[in-house]
């Protein structure tokens, strides 16, 4: 027989209105029936006395449903928790401690943790330390066949919480909250987790409590935050749920995983907490940069603020990785097509007359390229992969992103964008546009899973909200597709991937070359160092005749072109991406 839900009832900071939340809660009860119980975070008392509290401690009024609450998060309220351990407030109000586990009778396992962070020695009674937070996490986390807790209460926000989410409003979640709470959350991985004390509604897009292809599939977790009581804005202030225990459900119907879920906001953050340090924000390396004269406009491009005056010893900004031999695509590198080079990130024009190191991608056209418009987005540093990327590097890749299909869409196209990190030494992603009339997306999406098929490729499609970095390890060989609809694509390469499928290899700026099927299902790569085992190959998905329809093109022989005509194809890009180039924003 299936276990029955418990209906519970959450609420933010009641502030003192106790007739306000117990006569909401009677309306609702009436219409909708009772529930098991309420839970209560943020400020359950106000600032001064009030004599409708005295009523319900002196028994003259009663709520209506089993209450449980947090301590004080203020030193105006510590008077009324008189007892670390919990203790009866009024009938039918509990406040449940500092610290600790609530398992109902149900099983239901209620985790809660009183009042603000304090790294502060002694602690004040209305906070909590480092300790509190490790040893909470130690008498839960120690058990064998721990898999999370049903609900977390604390007041604060964890800090973060709106990463890789959906907007927290008015409230920045990379200001406010705790780290420490943070960490706790990573660690417990609650079913449910409600805060208060920013006056404001909240209700997070589910997060994921594992990583995805590496790690067995967990539960989601569901961060709400609830108003104040009574608020004139009429934010929401009570949230009503069901839950069966966690102990009670069948494992795949624990994990199964609702659609809107997303990264979870806060691991690397609650690791680097585990040792009980405060959490800092993530911190992003120092620009590295690369400047690089493309044309006579290029002072049209502003200073960086404060960098035209620096001082004789200013910290310089730090190289980016170096290639230990000759690479083709180091913008740095004297073996570079410059010619092909049709963009460089956001950088200043050094008052020195030396370059100075100070972009960090660039845009150039794919050599022997699909189309025309067929361009690589590089990074100026010597990075192998996506996942290896600095967080400043990725910054610029993403605004790339976001620019080209800006581009594209204008121009009545929709781009395809992968990257294939095997047997390459640095970082292309592939930017291809498709003209809308030739397809639609899903036309794009089936033709990669049907090559894949086709070549026994497993494919996977990647959640929405999902990052690379968390799917692929660094120095791991994959093969990943990004729509324009944001939709993604996954393989994993073991072995025997083909080098051209997508589009086909790249090299020197994207020459593309194709390896030819020949006896013994062997294929040898045009640049003569590559050999893998293949089996004979259909026309590769972008240039086939369902998508681009030119499969004459799959052959690079077919695609030479003179140096005079990619300097003329260079020069006709430049001047089409100029009203969008975001380098030149003031």
């Amino acid at each position: 027989m299936a276990q029955k839900p418990l209906r519970v009832l959450a609420c933010g900071d009641v502030e003192g209105k106790f007739d306000v939340l117990f006569n909401r809660v009677r309306t609702i009860q009436k219409k909708s029936g009772n529930f098991d119980l309420l839970l209560c975070v943020g400020n359950f008392f106000g600032s001064t006395q009030d004599a409708e509290w005295e009523a319900y401690k002196t028994g003259n009024k009663k709520a209506p449903i089993q209450t449980y609450v947090l301590g004080a998060n203020n030193q105006e309220t510590v008077n009324y928790f008189q007892d670390a351990d919990g203790c009866e407030l009024a009938e039918n109000i509990t406040y449940l401690g500092r610290k600790g586990v609530f398992t109902g009778s149900s099983g239901l396992q209620i985790v809660y943790l009183s009042g603000t962070e304090s790294l502060d020695e002694p602690v004040p009674a209305y906070s909590f330390s480092p300790k509190d937070v490790s040893s909470l996490r130690t008498m839960l986390c120690s058990a064998s066949q721990f898999k999370g807790v049903d609900i977390l209460l604390t007041s604060p926000w964890p800090k973060y919480v709106g990463s890789f989410g959906n907007s927290s409003g008015e409230v920045d979640t990379k200001k406010c909250g705790s780290a420490l709470i943070s960490s706790l959350a990573v660690s417990l991985k609650p079913r449910y987790h409600f805060a208060a004390l920013e006056k404001s509604y909240y209700e997070r897009l589910p997060y994921r409590n594992h990583i995805v292809l590496q790690e067995s599939a967990q539960h989601a977790t569901r961060f709400i935050a609830l108003a104040n009581v009574g608020n004139p804005e009429k934010k929401k202030y009570l949230y009503a749920f069901s839950i069966v225990p966690l102990k009670l459900m069948a494992a795949a119907e624990l994990v199964k995983q609702p659609p809107d879920v997303t990264e979870n906001p806060y691991r690397e953050s609650g690791k680097q907490a585990v040792a009980g340090k405060q959490v800092p924000a993530p911190q992003e390396e120092s620009a590295c940069q690369f400047f690089f004269d493309l044309t006579e406009k290029q002072g049209r491009k502003r200073p960086s603020t404060g960098r035209d005056n620096k001082p004789p010893h200013a910290k310089q900004p730090r190289k980016p990785p170096q290639p230990p031999g000759p690479c083709w695509f180091c913008l740095a590198s004297p073996e570079v097509e410059k010619h092909l080079v049709v963009n460089i990130g956001t950088h200043f024009i050094p008052q020195e007359m030396d370059l100075e190191i100070v972009a960090r991608c660039y845009l150039a056209l794919a050599k022997g390229g699909l189309s025309d418009d067929h361009v690589l987005i590089l990074p100026i540093g010597h990075y192998q992969s996506v996942v290896e990327l600095a967080a400043e590097v990725v910054e610029e890749v993403e605004k790339y992103k976001a620019t080209l299909k800006r581009f594209f869409k204008s121009r009545g196209k929709r781009c395809v964008l992968f990257e294939r990190n095997y047997r390459s030494h640095h970082l292309q992603l592939q930017v291809i546009p498709v003209p809308l009339s030739c397809c639609v997306t899903d036309d794009i999406k089936d033709a990669f899973i049907t090559q894949a098929q086709e070549q026994q490729i497993e494919l996977l499609e990647i959640p929405e909200h999902s990052d690379i970095k968390q799917i692929a390890q660094p120095g791991a060989a994959y093969f990943y597709v990004e729509l324009d609809t944001g939709e993604k694509l996954f393989h994993r390469i073991k072995k025997n991937f083909p080098l051209q499928f997508g589009s086909r290899t790249s090299c020197r700026h994207g020459v593309h070359w194709k390896a030819a099927p020949i006896q013994q299902s062997q294929a040898t790569c045009a640049v003569g160092y590559l050999k893998m085992r293949l089996r004979d190959i259909e026309p590769e998905v972008l240039a086939s005749e369902a998508i681009l329809n030119i499969p004459e093109k799959a052959d690079w022989r077919q695609c030479q072109t003179s140096r005079d005509e990619e300097e003329a194809l260079a020069r006709r890009f430049r001047k089409d991406f100029e009203p969008f180039d975001f380098t030149l924003d003031d």
